[in-house]
């Protein structure tokens, strides 16, 4: 198995490098083309701001890299976000890779933003990324903006309004929450992940 992490700036790559090891798979975390565009499976991680993240994808020359990636690929978090057409957080452009744009979660009486903690997912329609997980499962979101529940999303969740918590379109596949830090339910994604047919 061939996974790569792209190097792009994460705050959660350790976490989620354990939690491919305790699956039994060795990652390699890069920000070189070619060893991306090699390998069998790719990661898409990220932490913080769309703006920032876009950035770092910039200068690493990575951006075309990851558009043109014909094996599966997984955005988590901000990497999920940046697939989309671009944020209102900070007015920047994605990847282009699915339509929409992420928008900011409105905070109202008794609801925080950022939204953090445990939710369930709304399974909107088939997905390989969700075999063998159902309504009673739980996952951990900590995010500020959220992408639209359009074609692209395959489950949503629910903070003051639904919006995307997994999308995939093609090769293209993206959780907003942390499936490594999510206990057997986000190990049983990634390890579905794992078995997508390249």
């Amino acid at each position: 198995m061939s996974l790569v992490i792209v190097d792009s700036g994460g705050a959660n790559i350790a976490s989620l490098r354990h939690a491919f090891e305790r699956l039994g798979v060795d990652s390699e975390l890069t920000a070189e083309p070619e060893r991306i565009r090699a390998a069998r499976r790719v990661i898409l991680p990220g932490v913080g701001a769309a703006g920032e993240g876009m950035r770092r994808l910039r200068e690493r020359n990575l951006v075309d890299c990851v558009r043109g990636l014909k094996q599966p690929v997984l955005g988590i978090c901000l990497g999920m976000q940046l697939l989309f057409e671009g944020s209102e957080e900070g007015a920047v452009d994605g990847l282009g890779i699915l339509p929409g744009r992420v928008a900011r979660l409105e905070p109202k009486p008794g609801l925080r933003v950022p939204h953090m903690g445990w939710n369930t997912l709304d399974i909107l329609a088939d997905s390989p990324l969700l075999a063998g997980i159902g309504v009673e499962d739980y996952f951990y979101f900590v995010h500020s903006y959220a992408a639209p529940v359009n074609g692209a999303c395959v489950a949503s969740a629910e903070h003051g309004r639904r919006f995307a918590a997994c999308v995939q379109k093609d090769n293209f596949f993206g959780a907003q929450f942390h499936p490594e830090r999510s206990g057997p339910a986000g190990a049983r994604l990634l390890a579905n992940f794992l078995k997508v047919e390249a």
